[in-house]
């Protein structure tokens, strides 16, 4: 039995290519998954979720998808901003190789799909939209989140989308607490996942209207 999570580095299944059709930044669009990845066999929910609940990205600057798995975030914001520079990080190997296949069939050049340590370290991001891998462990995705979160440019969101069930409200709490600069709110609910919007301090004006659609 295969002992590969979606966050190992190298997965030691055989890696079979199958043909997943999805809708993407409003267009039906094939794209290849393979096993030993997140959610192979559909678009996932959570991420169906984010997707329907974020505006559109800034059209140009850094874009980051943390996370990637085989790429649907990342796809969706080069689609929607050509002229944009989207990273698509991932330590998962397999995920990366996925993600530049499914970029060159759409005909996205402005995908770079690489490891974490792979991403200069000067470049900060308009944007940051991600399913964030909660099952490699709390302390992992804290660790994670410290790193990348804290590079948002001044004036610029991250968008998380968490399981409600898998600790959406805690990991606020977390960042509201442990990330001194920066501060999260809820932005939508629905299908049993929250959207947490990540902003500087003193960045946000008001409340934000949350989406409840559960």
């Amino acid at each position: 039995m295969s002992s590969d999570h979606y966050f190992s580095a190298r997965p030691q299944s055989e890696m079979v290519i199958r043909t997943l059709p999805v809708t993407l930044a409003g267009r039906d669009v094939e794209v290849v998954t393979a096993g030993g990845v997140f959610s192979p066999g559909a678009l996932d929910v959570g991420t169906r979720v984010l997707l329907g609940s974020v505006p559109p990205p800034p059209p140009g600057g850094h874009l980051l998808d943390l996370g990637c798995g085989w790429g649907p975030i990342a796809l969706t914001l080069a689609l929607e901003s050509p002229r944009a520079t989207v990273w698509a990080v991932d330590v998962n190997e397999r995920a990366l190789e996925l993600t530049r296949r499914n970029a060159s069939t759409l005909g996205l050049t402005n995908v770079n799909a690489v490891r974490p340590e792979d991403v200069p370290d000067d470049v900060t991001f308009r944007t940051i939209w991600s399913n964030p891998p909660i099952r490699v462990g709390k302390n992992e995705l804290h660790a994670m989140l410290r790193g990348w979160l804290p590079r948002l440019a001044d004036a610029s969101d991250a968008w998380l989308v968490v399981a409600r069930n898998l600790g959406a409200d805690s990991l606020q709490r977390w960042i509201d607490a442990e990330l001194d600069d920066l501060r999260a709110q809820r932005a939508a609910t629905s299908k049993g996942f929250r959207v947490l919007r990540v902003r500087r301090r003193g960045a946000i004006t008001g409340a934000i209207p949350v989406i409840e659609a559960d």
